[in-house]
């Protein structure tokens, strides 16, 4: 048999080379490439009289047949609840991960609290915390006496053999998965061969027990999940914990999810006590909002199947610098740029010499077309230094030609901003039939000239060029 040379695998993506070089050409990262051994074949396996692996003869199926919906197991989080599709499904993998102190860990000791008073037995392993640390945490929450069974072990295995002990768990923590290893590959801990190794040792134990498993995940200074991407594509749900430091309120977004749907959001708001839920995100996102500053357009969006009302804010002021500044926080920095090309080109605005700072207020992170006519509307008004009417909300895609093209479930956004008392509704002129648009005054423009024209006519000086 030939001897087994060695391996590099990138550590930021997860790619194998059989030579080391400076750069990984899968992702592109330098100085990513780590020496690995390779793992040895599988002992016990199946094989024919020549030595080649044999495999074994399984019945195949049709598509048409009796299907029943996965039972759920609700954590007795409304949010979380939300995000997963109705609750946990036994059997399946979520992997949930953030930046670090966003949180996780305390909606996941929430979670397992709630699950255990339920009844149901819950096992959280942590492998970044001693089980002192992680008692102190329940204890600042007032889940102390929740009958959470704790552990603070890396070692898959014996995870693995400890769970098998007693009564299947409903529910199993990992915090979290960089932290585990396993005895069977040949790595240093918290590597990318070490992670997928770990991963599929306990995805195999949970669709095998038919225990929920959720798997905390570090990331990157980009936001991915660090790790192998097959991680991702392993398991059911991939769930993102979003939030900024500054502020209170946490986003919690399905981008992946097996058994519901995706793009769902769940919004928490950080306390002494942990987090609380936010059945009411629009008016917590508008709260204390300045009415009579340019530069704010309110609006109407859609998070999964909920709707949601946020406020953009803009600011549009003179530069002495050759290359104006663009600075965005909420949203695309290419959709900017390609709104205010649009604004230049047929809105007639000249912001050339003009910094632009663009905000969406509260935290949360916009990424729907739709917003490009809220977006448009606060430039405009902040460069023209008219004041938008307070009680309207703004939702449309604006095309590289200037026109306002029609967004989808427009009667839930209107119907959310009639409950939240505003009064009229700046929108597309095309589209699907909104009905009595939600009891609120519909004003309808068909290209941005149309838009620029409509806030000029409030500036209190006329040249907005």
């Amino acid at each position: 048999m030939a001897k087994r040379g060695p391996t590099y695998i990138c550590q930021a993506c997860g790619a194998v080379y059989h030579r080391w070089q400076g750069k990984c050409d899968a992702c592109g990262t330098w100085s990513s490439l780590s020496e690995e051994a390779q793992a040895a074949p599988v002992p016990g396996g199946r094989t024919s009289s020549n030595g080649k692996a044999r495999g074994r003869v399984f019945a195949l199926e049709t598509l048409k047949g009796d299907t029943q919906d996965a039972p759920r197991i609700k954590a007795g989080i409304g949010e979380l609840d939300r995000v997963t599709g109705g609750g946990f499904v036994p059997g399946s993998v979520l992997l949930i991960g953030g930046n670090p102190g966003i949180g996780k860990s305390t909606l996941l000791m929430q979670a397992c609290a709630a699950l255990a008073l339920s009844g149901r037995r819950v096992v959280y392993v942590s492998g970044e915390e001693s089980t002192g640390q992680v008692r102190l945490r329940a204890e600042r929450m007032g889940l102390a006496e929740a009958p959470v069974d704790l552990a603070a072990e890396t070692n898959v295995e014996d995870i693995i053999a400890t769970l098998g002990q007693g009564s299947r768990p409903a529910l199993v923590v990992i915090d979290s998965i960089q932290t585990m290893w396993s005895g069977e590959v040949e790595s240093a801990p918290g590597t990318v061969t070490q992670v997928r190794g770990s991963a599929q040792a306990l995805i195999r134990y949970a669709k095998t027990s038919g225990a929920c498993l959720i798997l905390v995940g570090h990331v990157t200074k980009d936001g991915q999940i660090a790790g192998p991407r097959v991680v991702e594509h392993m398991v059911d749900a991939v769930l993102s914990f979003e939030g900024e430091g500054a502020h209170a309120f946490r986003i919690l977004r399905a981008q992946k999810n097996r058994f519901g749907p995706t793009d769902e959001i769940g919004v928490f708001e950080m306390t002494g006590m942990g987090l609380s839920e936010v059945t009411n995100p629009s008016a917590l996102f508008l709260a204390d909002r300045d009415q009579a500053a340019p530069g704010a357009a309110v609006f109407a969006g859609i998070e999964g199947t909920r709707p949601v009302l946020v406020e953009i804010q803009a600011l549009v002021a003179p530069t002495s610098l050759g290359t104006p500044r663009r600075a965005v926080v909420g949203w695309d920095n290419s959709r900017l740029a390609m709104v205010l090309a649009v604004l230049e080109t047929h809105g007639g605005l000249k912001l050339g010499q003009h910094d632009v700072y663009l905000n969406v207020a509260g935290g949360l992170r916009v990424n729907e077309p739709a917003a490009d006519l809220a977006v448009a509307a606060a430039l405009v008004s902040s460069l023209s230094g008219a004041i938008l009417p307070p009680e309207s909300v703004y939702f449309g895609e604006i095309a590289l030609s200037g026109a306002i093209r029609p967004v989808s479930v427009a009667p839930a956004r209107l119907r959310e901003a009639s409950k939240l008392g505003f009064e009229s509704a700046l929108m597309p002129s095309g589209g699907a039939d909104t009905g009595d648009g939600g009891g609120l005054m519909l004003r309808r423009f068909g290209h941005v000239t149309e838009l620029v024209a409509d806030i000029a006519a409030r500036a209190p000086r006329r040249d907005v060029k």
